[in-house]
């Protein structure tokens, strides 16, 4: 796959961040022929994969969060990772309603959103070193 064009843009695990990183990506993403829906769909995985990181990657921890935006021959590429607690269980926490801070009332929904709004949605991630997930929508 080549990359027509990319960027990065790294910051901290502050809330107030996630509507910086939707943003940042749609206006990056803008440069393509999308449609609102298009758009509005690589926002929502963005808030989603970028919430989850701050909520669930740095519990209690200062990090900070990267993201990677790549134009491909085929559509986009995003890529959204920390350097958090990680996630022992992925295919648990890929469970729809799963949460693992009920405490704070989530849904439990993150990863199926991310899943509904994107073509592809790739988890990696180890205990005590992070998580990178790699979302990719087909435009045309």
């Amino acid at each position: 796959m080549d990359y027509r064009n990319d960027m990065k843009i790294q910051f901290p695990n502050r809330s107030s961040n996630e509507g910086f990183a939707r943003v940042a990506v749609a206006a990056f993403v803008a440069q393509l022929d999308v449609t609102v829906e298009q758009l509005s769909d690589i926002k929502t995985a963005v808030s989603e994969a970028v919430t989850n990181a701050i909520v669930h990657g740095y519990e209690h921890m200062k990090g900070y969060i990267t993201v990677e935006c790549a134009i491909t021959d085929d559509g986009v590429e995003i890529t959204v990772s920390d350097s958090g607690h990680g996630i022992g269980d992925i295919e648990k926490a890929r469970q729809p309603l799963y949460t693992s801070r009920p405490e704070l009332e989530r849904s439990g929904m993150g990863f199926t959103v991310m899943e509904t709004f994107m073509d592809e949605v790739t988890v990696t991630s180890a205990l005590g070193v992070g998580t990178t997930v790699v979302m990719k929508k087909k435009l045309s």
